[in-house]
């Protein structure tokens, strides 16, 4: 059976480009333009994955967002968020409330649609506390700490981690960093992904033995556990 996608979007030509995307997939979709009546919806019937849009007539998508968190039975439904925004605190905020992930309009089709499958790959779990050897990041408390010692880490530290650590064992270009933790695309000679690199470093690798995080030269980063 193929998973069902309901997406809550009242721009009317994203929604139709969403939809046939996604049925192209093989996916069910369903669609909502208001935030209250998706809500309604959802208490009638849960789908697979819902793609939701920050700014929505009737209910926020951050309203709504929240009020599927406080429920049984959509505490684990994976949820996309889109908006228009870019600025850091408002992501934090995003993911703070319960999205599983974040895009920026615009944005490519084909890149909405490998994350589509990844969480519905990964299914309804959603942990709150991420694990990479002995470093530990809790996504709820906002915190991280290795070998049981807590890490002092500034609020772009902590969301440079959590995007590595969401993706542990995988290497990560500095293109996909600056798109997920920035929400931009950083000229290619800019060093701020390599000096925000650093700092984590100095945090998490330099005081321990083993280190985390390891470079792929010329492709980009992974954080994974030492052998």
């Amino acid at each position: 059976m193929s998973a069902r996608i309901l997406i809550v979007e009242d721009e009317e030509p994203l929604t139709m480009l969403l939809r046939y995307n996604l049925e192209s997939e093989g996916y069910e979709v369903e669609t909502a333009a208001r935030g209250d009546d998706a809500d309604t919806r959802l208490k009638e019937s849960t789908p697979d994955l819902v793609v939701l849009d920050w700014m929505l007539p009737g209910l926020s998508g951050i309203e709504l967002c929240r009020r599927l968190r406080a429920r049984p039975e959509t505490r684990q439904l994976p949820i996309i968020m889109l908006t228009a925004r870019g600025e850091e605190s408002e992501k934090v905020r995003g993911l703070a409330t319960g999205a599983d992930d974040y895009i920026v309009k615009p944005f490519s089709v084909p890149e909405l649609l490998a994350r589509v499958r990844a969480l519905l790959r990964r299914g309804t779990a959603r942990p709150s506390v991420l694990e990479v050897g002995d470093l530990r990041v809790d996504l709820l408390a906002r915190r991280a700490e290795r070998a049981g010692s807590k890490l002092d880490l500034t609020q772009k530290e902590f969301a440079l981690l959590e995007y590595l650590a969401r993706h542990a064992g995988e290497v990560v270009t500095r293109t996909m960093i600056s798109e997920h933790v920035w929400d931009m695309n950083f000229d290619s000679f800019s060093n701020v992904i390599d000096v925000y690199i650093r700092y984590l470093r100095r945090k998490i690798d330099e005081p321990f033995e083993k280190k985390l995080i390891h470079t792929r030269r010329g492709v980009g980063y992974m954080l994974a556990a030492a052998p």
